[in-house]
């Protein structure tokens, strides 16, 4: 369990929902971390941002950006 609630889905603002029912519809479920960071909608948008620029960048490949994303949550004790 997160240490910090995540908001309701159901009460986020529209943005965050969008995001929301993408990750649902990829993951099963909204990611613990996004439903975090949608307390602060601009820090949504900020990491979303980030992971997009990321991605667009071509310089870490889909493969070992997942096995990176991997590691980081078993270092921090979070199940991926």
């Amino acid at each position: 369990m997160a240490r910090i609630p995540g908001v309701d889905p159901a009460d986020a603002d529209p943005y965050a929902q969008r995001v929301f029912e993408a990750q649902a519809k990829r993951w099963g479920a909204p990611l613990l971390n996004h439903l975090v960071y949608a307390r602060r909608p601009a820090l949504l948008r900020a990491v979303r941002g980030m992971w997009a620029g990321i991605g667009a960048s071509g310089l870490i490949e889909a493969p070992l950006q997942a096995l990176l994303n991997r590691r980081v949550a078993r270092l921090n004790g979070c199940e991926f």
